[in-house]
């Protein structure tokens, strides 16, 4: 789910004389998929090989935990409030400009980042970063959709989605081999997105056809993209620096203010003629039910992960390499096991998986809660990873699959947006959030002891908040909805 999956065909016109949509086994059709897997795993690689570099980054920089915080919260805040616009804006400006466009707006903010020599300047280019992900993210798929003939893109679809998990299974990993140069190896985390993006670049400009959507009228919800993110700024600005700085008055006010904000973004978007965000996909049980789920099950998965390798690396004594390859068996267990998943939600429909998978997946976070400087990894992390892949590989496909069975035909793929949106929103808050609730100020951090203490608060906290999307899947999510949809595909 948390990659966007596939829009309803689009209305397209080419600018590049395209005769014909492509075959997925041509070879201008293989440069495209080339094309964009590099350019949305640029922005998936950055998502991941930036917790394990944290550490070394707090050090190196004199970040305490706040810092840290807001190096994570920077880029994915940018990126939530303005990734409908960016779709929204490759729909009419043309998808492969925006998709470009947002290559180098990303590469150029990456070596900025690299560059960073403050905390500061870093939390500021991330936020950078995040900006071009929001260009690059929709229009990587909505390419697919758009030059590929219609019985080859789920195909491509499926191309694209299993080789953007393999950018997130290395991603740990490649952080870890490259955190180890000394002594500026965080740096390289950054600038290795360069010689990807000229790549992708050059490929993107000889092979990709120029196509937009010609349904797309109306002028663009620049009010509704400010407001969204104004109002997740200053929302998760409160609840970040409220905890750290005791609750002065400017972070209660910051918190409120973010709080009105966002309530003006859903009322100007009930009347907005062309809105970012469809509200009327909401009065739809199985929509919402179904992104409640989203929230609590990705709230955890990110609030925990954050943690992680954090605990891994100041509590544990773990490497950065080590820390990075922590997880490598999690994403091994879901690229066996994921396709099963959502084979088996569609016999039997997605209800009881979507109730068993987070439950799983949170027994195995709270099996986290085990770790402290005695842990190895065969003895505490491995069963906990193990678990918590088990409850992932039950719940991601049927959970996105009732998104979009929910969703008119029309508008899946706003559906899916605001789905990935979801998501997004989850980890961000959730990275505000957790370590306040679990008792890791930025005094317990500095203290191997108080944060052992507060990530075991944090992963058990973690944990009960994905059972209880479980939970709330079980007593609002029904089969019916996911039946028909795979029946009318039958037909």
């Amino acid at each position: 789910m948390s990659r966007p999956h596939r829009p309803a065909e689009p209305a397209t016109t080419s600018e590049a004389g395209l005769p014909q949509p492509l075959a997925y086994g041509s070879s201008q059709g293989k440069w495209v998929l080339l094309a964009t897997v590099l350019g949305s795993g640029l922005a998936q690689l950055d998502a991941t090989v930036i917790n394990v570099a944290l550490p070394r980054i707090g050090a190196d920089l004199h970040a305490g935990l706040t810092g840290l915080q807001w190096t994570l919260n920077a880029y994915t805040l940018a990126l939530s409030g303005l990734l409908l616009l960016g779709g929204s804006l490759g729909d009419r400006l043309g998808r492969r400009r925006v998709f470009v466009v947002g290559v180098v707006w990303f590469t150029i903010a990456s070596v900025l980042c690299g560059l960073a020599p403050s905390a500061g300047t870093l939390v500021l280019t991330r936020a950078l970063q995040g900006v071009g992900a929001a260009l690059l993210t929709p229009g990587s798929l909505a390419i697919l959709q758009a030059v590929f003939r219609k019985e080859d893109r789920a195909t491509a679809v499926g191309a694209w989605s299993g080789l953007g998990g393999v950018a997130t299974a290395i991603g740990p990993v490649l952080g870890g081999i490259l955190v180890g140069v000394a002594p500026w190896g965080w740096r390289l985390v950054f600038l290795i997105n360069v010689p990807l993006a000229v790549v992708v670049v050059i490929t993107s400009q000889r092979f990709i056809p120029e196509t937009r959507d010609t349904s797309a009228t109306g002028r663009l919800d620049w009010v509704g993209a400010v407001l969204a993110s104004t109002g997740l700024g200053a929302l998760v600005y409160g609840l970040t620096e409220g905890p750290a700085q005791n609750w002065p008055g400017y972070t209660i006010a910051s918190t409120a203010l973010g709080v009105v904000i966002l309530a003006a973004f859903v009322l100007f978007e009930s009347r907005h003629p062309d809105p970012l965000l469809p509200l009327g996909l909401f009065r739809v049980r199985q929509f919402t039910a179904a992104n409640l789920v989203t929230f609590a099950v990705y709230a955890a998965l990110s609030g925990g992960l954050f943690l992680l390798p954090v605990q891994l690396q100041r509590v544990t004594g773990f490497s950065p390499l080590q820390a990075g390859t922590a997880l490598l068996p999690m994403t091994v267990v879901m690229l066996l096991l994921s396709a099963r998943g959502g084979a088996l939600a569609q016999r039997i429909g997605p209800r009881w998986p979507m109730t068993v998978g987070p439950i799983v997946a949170g027994l195995g976070i709270a099996l986290f809660s085990r770790l402290d400087e005695r842990s190895t990894y065969h003895g505490g992390v491995l069963p906990a990873v193990l678990v918590f892949a088990l409850g992932m590989s039950a719940t991601v496909a049927p959970l996105t699959s009732s998104v979009l069975a929910a969703a008119p035909d029309h508008q899946t793929g706003v559906a899916s947006a605001v789905n990935n949106d979801v998501a997004r929103i989850a980890g961000l808050l959730a990275v505000a959030v957790l370590p306040s609730l679990a008792g890791i100020t930025p005094a317990a951090y500095a203290d191997k002891a108080l944060l052992s203490a507060g990530f075991h608060h944090a992963v058990l906290i973690a944990g009960a908040l994905c059972a209880f999307g479980g939970v709330l899947a079980f007593f609002t999510i029904s089969d019916a909805g996911l039946r028909k949809s795979v029946a009318a595909q039958q037909i």
